[in-house]
């Protein structure tokens, strides 16, 4: 029984590991929805229309900041993505 759980824990971990390393950085003023969703935490598909949607309607985000002024964005989901975001390319 322990051993099936250290393999589960272990199984796991190597799952969020995954989501962590799979992660792009993300220029939130050119990327399309799809990207969004598969790069930012705690962004579907859903919020990514949003943020698209947000963009085309108001022009560029001036700041990473400015993202929640986008309805089912809040400060604890751009935490997570700050690190994530950029709003120009490099």
């Amino acid at each position: 029984m322990k051993k099936i759980s250290i393999y589960a824990i272990v199984f796991l971990c190597l799952i969020g590991l995954r989501s962590v390393i799979a992660s792009e950085v993300v220029n939130i003023n050119t990327a399309n929805a799809e990207t969004i969703a598969e790069n930012l935490y705690g962004i579907g598909p859903t919020k990514a229309a949003a943020i698209v949607k947000f963009r085309e309607k108001h022009g560029p985000f001036p700041s990473t900041g400015s993202l929640i002024s986008v309805v089912g964005i809040g400060e604890k989901i751009l935490e997570k993505n700050r690190a994530l975001i950029i709003l120009t390319d490099k």
